[in-house]
């Protein structure tokens, strides 16, 4: 790692207050793809995450469930990490606000501050919200609750220590205003300012007697110190500060700190006023992002609408989760996390865009070259000049988007990649190129550069999704050549080997019956045929959107057809359905179309229908077709040149 430079990037101390909700996860996961790309693109990366476990709400929580607080953090704590290890998070340390190493080093900092005149003995009077441990003046509630997240407040009266905000006030407005990058994005900035700074800070209580459950004041030990003043110093003591020999001069000033805005306060505040009395540097940047929301508002543990992540990794995989959690919602602002939306992007991202990618180039390859890498011819045409120049730009422009923290900006623009991979599928037609013996060095110029560009896409891919590119990898025999799997190999095109041998695996992820999903995850009855049948009945024959869902309706291409022995109306028909694929049916439509005049067409046709045989023929699907008023059947056909494959819907 020497010489290396370094990266140091931290998440918010979660509150094991009970189990943590997939909004909770969104951070933590934001922040394992910055530390993991920061990785691959050659930094020394620290990445911290952990747990704030003092105060009085798990004090009280505790008590309420007959446990220790300690027992009781304990078990929260556990299920955390393994939540993190579902979802890959792979952070170097994961720091505890009840470790030694910890308590230690904030009854230091506590006693360095009395020491040098920072804090004082006094009594406090005032507003306290224990659910956000946060202490509130009378012209700061919002209707007589806590502002920031609108439950009752209690009004206490105790002896404590307090900390003289108003000593650093100016010099950290100073800071802000000089320093743009330190609060992100630029809108947090100016709440900060207005709200707070300059309406002047009032002195802030940092310590308490009305509970013990906490790192006791060295010097007086009736007192405990509060929370906020314990769980931010957790930046500093996991890297050792105070420490010789540790790695807290090779990490500090931290590079990125993510947190929810909703503690934004705390920690561009408080936490840089902590840093400046300890004389040390303040954060490069502390990016406040959105909240990942409800339709019906803000998901919360105390409200009882949380989603529960777990369930979410072990039905649809950890790379799906992550995936909708960096794509779907742009850093920093609000977003809103739904079922539905998030099997969609499911099913048109991961499974259309990336899965069918994988599959259908594999397959051709498998088909086409049995599975040995062609090599590529030299002259190249317009198509493979695109494809190739887009994959040698996305890298550097995903660098820039990261470094900005435009994580979903960055997934968008590896997208592009994945979607122009595709078209180049239907610009050449690989299928048609097969046809044709002489333009056999053209189909495997073709299909290299398919894989390479998959490649390319699966390096990309490893912040983000960190399973999928070991898919892809032994599919197109990669495993053990690491060299083309690193950030560096995306500077040249032409990394894989010809004869490189590749196998089509498992598809990476196979659609989803969108309603049905919903359906079985909130506990609803599949809809069976009685109730479908109860249910036209009382609807005069109107059928549900679950229903028509289930018809997976799709356009093919019509490559052959041949009269059936004897049979007037029956046709066997060739389809090409996307993928190199093809399927086979049987159409009653042979008084109305001859043979001859059907190939080329691209029809409708449904995909999920039972295979039968008519005639002794299989018949693998359904053609879709109209009946004018003169009796004549017209093909169902679409207005212009949409892939075989595509769905309809």
């Amino acid at each position: 790692m020497a010489g290396k430079e370094t990266f140091y990037i931290t998440t918010p101390i979660y509150y094991p207050s009970n189990k943590l909700h997939v909004g909770n996860s969104y951070t933590t996961v934001a922040a394992d793809a910055m530390a993991r790309f920061k990785r691959l693109t050659g930094y020394n990366v620290w990445f911290l995450t952990g747990t704030d476990e003092h105060g009085q709400k798990i004090q009280r929580q505790a008590e309420a469930v007959g446990k220790t607080p300690c027992d009781f953090v304990d078990e929260i704590v556990a299920w955390i990490k393994d939540l993190w290890q579902e979802l890959d998070i792979n952070y170097d340390d994961f720091i505890r606000t009840t470790e030694e190493r910890h308590k230690e080093k904030v009854a230091r900092i506590f006693t360095h501050f009395y020491e040098q005149g920072d804090i004082y003995k006094g009594k406090y009077e005032g507003w306290y919200c224990t659910p956000c441990e946060a202490y509130w003046t009378e012209r700061q509630l919002v209707d007589g609750k806590c502002p920031d997240c609108g439950r009752e407040v209690e009004l206490i009266a105790e002896e404590a220590y307090f900390f003289r905000m108003s000593r650093y006030s100016d010099r950290l407005l100073d800071y802000i205003e000089n320093n743009p990058d330190f609060i992100q994005p630029p809108s947090r900035k100016n709440e900060m300012i207005n709200n707070f700074l300059k309406p002047g800070l009032e002195d802030l209580c940092v310590s308490r007697t009305s509970f013990d459950w906490g790192i006791k004041v060295p010097f007086d030990r009736d007192h405990v110190i509060y929370v906020w003043l314990d769980a931010l110093s957790n930046y500093i003591t996991a890297l050792g500060y105070g420490e010789e020999g540790s790695i807290f001069n090779t990490y500090w000033p931290a590079d990125v700190q993510l947190i929810g805005k909703d503690i934004l306060r705390f920690h561009t505040i408080y936490w840089p006023i902590f840093l400046m009395a300890l004389d040390l540097p303040l954060p490069k940047t502390v990016f406040g992002h959105g909240w990942l929301m409800l339709q019906e508002g803000k998901m919360s543990k105390s409200k009882g609408n949380a989603v529960d992540p777990m369930m979410l990794v072990n039905r649809y995989s950890s790379d799906a989760l992550r995936y909708f959690l960096l794509r779907e919602i742009p850093f920093g602002q609000d977003g809103v996390f739904s079922l539905e939306s998030f099997l969609t992007r499911i099913n048109t991202d991961l499974a259309n865009d990336l899965g069918n990618l994988v599959s259908r180039t594999l397959t051709m390859a498998e088909r086409y070259f049995d599975g040995v890498l062609p090599q590529p011819a030299q002259d190249s045409e317009k198509s493979d000049m695109e494809l190739r120049n887009i994959a040698l730009e996305t890298p550097a422009v995903i660098d820039s988007l990261m470094n900005e923290l435009r994580i979903s900006d960055a997934l968008t623009e590896l997208w592009k990649l994945v979607r122009r991979s595709n078209k180049y599928i239907d610009e050449n037609t690989p299928w048609e190129l097969a046809k044709d013996p002489g333009r056999k060095e053209r189909l495997g110029t073709v299909i290299y550069n398919l894989i390479e560009s998959i490649r390319f896409i699966a390096v990309m891919l490893c912040p983000y999704m960190p399973r999928t590119p070991e898919r892809i990898w032994e599919q197109i025999g990669l495993t053990d050549h690491k060299s083309l799997q690193n950030w560096d190999s995306l500077q040249n095109w032409g990394g894989i080997e010809p004869n490189t041998v590749v196998a089509r695996g498992e598809d990476l992820f196979p659609r989803l019956n969108l309603q049905a999903e919903i359906r079985e995850v909130q506990g609803i009855p599949p809809v069976s045929g009685q109730i479908a049948s109860n249910a036209a009945e009382e609807n005069e024959g109107l059928i549900n959107l679950e229903q028509f869902q289930l018809v997976d309706l799709r356009v093919a291409g019509i490559l052959s057809a041949e009269k059936i022995a004897k049979s007037d109306k029956l046709l066997k028909v060739e389809l090409d359905t996307g993928g190199g694929e093809r399927r086979q049916v049987v159409a009653g439509i042979a008084e109305h179309y001859r043979p001859e005049e059907l190939i080329g067409k691209r029809a409708l046709f449904v995909a999920n229908l039972k295979p039968v045989k008519l005639r002794g023929v299989l018949s693998q699907g359904m053609l879709l077709a109209a009946t004018g008023e003169d009796g004549k059947l017209a093909l169902t056909t679409v207005d212009r040149d949409i892939s075989p494959g595509s769905r309809i819907s």
